[in-house]
């Protein structure tokens, strides 16, 4: 998210930043079409070239996509492919002059793609490999890639070009063009303390580099597709990704830089200036770290796999050295002065998806999850806790507000301590309130309100973004296909887990995962028990559980039926 993205009225009124982007970027964008730097991108990605191709139409490709069934709730039918009808004017070819490689989907949120957005719009899309631009989206930020392994969060569709005032134009040290909470908008110098300035200088600001996300998003199709193809053709772009992160946003304690622009308007914001490191991009690279020594091991590089997994043990003991708070049972970003920041954030939440807590401290975190005075709120998961003063009811942006991003992140991180059951009622009572609020407007909104059925408020109590997906996405498709029908894949071990708990008739046609397409039925058959039908294009094991019981079923091509008593 950034400063480009609000609506023009909460722009014009809250971010003083906007003189200064309009100038910078009408100025940057002259300068930029005549930087010889920008031909120099994307020198380790093998990909150069877009080989045009149909995008796919919503009204002929409905009949391939995956088809829920779920006889307990037809609104979330409705939900489901509202959004994919959404999400199908939101594919793009790369246009002509854009040196873009792949065919993608973007928010259409404004003139240009973001990369945390789009990775996790990939997500959703996994569950339609190949049929939609999905990971593949991810190519044109590879494409862009500067030598110095930079990648900017946010691209101009058009030109291929970084956007303007995201870029180091005048090759100065790294700084940031702060603006959201602090008018007049103001170019910060960023100060690194206990480290030299690091050489060469970057290409971008700090406010391009936050959410270093891709490898997560990379392994997560995996988890779907199998394709390990994939995973050879993007590992040089990400170590070299990863080695930006530390040459340019470490700081000398050992922690990571990040700015506003990670969540745009938090009230944690001021704690961030000039240098202050973030539990979320400290965590985040942590979690790179862990996801490349992954990628590496399924690629049969094991000592990089070893040298990655050390680096991310290491960081994970400097964070909880340094920002974890044991009487509060939570972890702060740090000010530059080393001092604890004292306000919590979704933020600390990325320490359960990259494994950096211990059990002991994983339980004080979820204990926060279920207080309603923090952050088990009536829709969880708030931005910011609710017993912060910036924190509005309304959402207010990243002062409250439900994301799907940040919601992903949590389940995601609660399923590896083992937290399966709160993992599935977040994304169950997130999907719930999104169709509460999709029956009242007819739509998806950016995101939505943590403390009622309503869509989300800028802090000047507009409406949010509609017809959002977009990351909203997640929640009509994924959450539903996983988390409601309860359809889990792991391609790498050709196993599908289907955790069924509906009532009523339920299951899926035309799942597709491993490169199988399936059809999955689970009907009650009485006293409790329930009959499954199968109709598989191949063969895969079959891991189902029913009311604590759990059955393992080999498929076979064609039809198959089984049976949980």
């Amino acid at each position: 998210m950034t400063v480009t993205r609000t609506n023009a009225a909460q722009r014009a009124r809250q971010l003083g930043v906007l003189a200064l982007l309009a100038i910078t970027s009408l100025a940057g964008q002259e300068r930029g079409s005549q930087d010889p730097r920008q031909a120099e991108r994307g020198k380790y990605f093998g990909k150069k070239s877009y080989s045009p191709a149909p995008l796919p139409v919503f009204a002929e490709m409905q009949s391939r996509l995956p088809s829920p069934i779920y006889d307990e709730n037809p609104l979330f039918l409705k939900l489901y492919w509202k959004a994919w009808e959404i999400a199908f004017k939101n594919f793009h070819e790369p246009a002509p002059a854009s040196g873009f490689v792949s065919q993608f989907i973007d928010a259409a949120f404004n003139d240009n793609i973001f990369l945390w957005d789009t990775a996790f719009m990939t997500m959703f899309c996994n569950v339609a490999a190949p049929l939609v631009p999905g990971i593949g989206s991810l190519d044109n930020f590879y494409a862009k890639q500067h030598p110095t392994g930079e990648i900017c969060r946010e691209i101009q569709r058009k030109s291929g070009l970084d956007f303007s005032s995201w870029v180091n134009s005048d090759d100065t040290t790294l700084f940031t063009r702060w603006g959201w909470d602090f008018p007049p908008a103001r170019q910060l110098q960023v100060r690194y303390v206990g480290r030299g300035i690091p050489k060469p200088n970057p290409r971008l600001t700090l406010d391009a580099l936050d959410h270093p996300i891709l490898a997560w998003a990379e392994l997560e199709s995996y988890a779907v597709t199998g394709d390990s193809s994939r995973l050879r053709r993007v590992w040089d772009p990400l170590v070299h990704y990863y080695q930006a992160f530390r040459t340019y946003l470490l700081q000398g304690n050992g922690l990571y830089i990040t700015d506003w622009a990670s969540m745009d308007n938090s009230p944690r914001n001021a704690d961030l200036l000039d240098g202050g490191t973030g539990v979320d991009i400290s965590s985040e690279m942590v979690l790179f770290a862990r996801n490349l020594s992954s990628i590496a091991r399924i690629l049969g590089k094991n000592s990089e796999s070893r040298s990655f997994a050390r680096e991310a043990d290491d960081l994970s003991r400097r964070i909880n050295k340094l920002m974890w708070n044991s009487k509060q049972g939570f972890y702060f970003d740090l000010k530059i002065d080393g001092s604890a920041s004292s306000v919590k954030t979704v933020a600390a939440y990325w320490t359960l998806l990259s494994r950096v807590a211990s059990p002991a401290q994983a339980r004080l975190l979820v204990d926060h999850l279920k207080n309603p005075k923090t952050f088990g709120r009536f829709h969880p998961v708030p931005t910011c806790a609710a017993d912060e003063q910036g924190y509005l009811s309304s959402g207010g942006y990243w002062r409250g507000a439900v994301w799907a991003p940040t919601n992903t992140m949590v389940i995601r991180g609660l399923e590896n301590y083992g937290y399966a059951d709160l993992a599935r009622s977040i994304a169950q009572q997130h999907l719930q309130i999104m169709a509460k609020v999709f029956e009242q407007t007819g739509t998806i909104w950016e995101n939505y309100a943590p403390d009622s059925e309503n869509p989300g408020r800028n802090t000047d109590s507009s409406l949010v973004n509609k017809d959002f997906v977009g990351w909203s996405g997640i929640g009509p498709i994924l959450y539903f296909l996983e988390y409601g029908i309860g359809l889990k894949p792991d391609a790498t071990a050709n196993k599908l887990t289907w955790r069924i708990q509906s009532t009523q008739r339920v299951g899926c046609e035309r799942y597709r995962f491993n490169g199988h397409v399936v059809t999955l039925v689970a009907e009650p058959s009485g006293a409790g028990a329930i009959n499954i039908s199968v109709n598989s294009d191949g063969l895969f094991t079959l891991l189902a559980e029913h009311h604590g019981v759990r059955k393992q079923f080999a498929v076979h091509h064609g039809a198959n039926r089984f049976a949980i008593p």
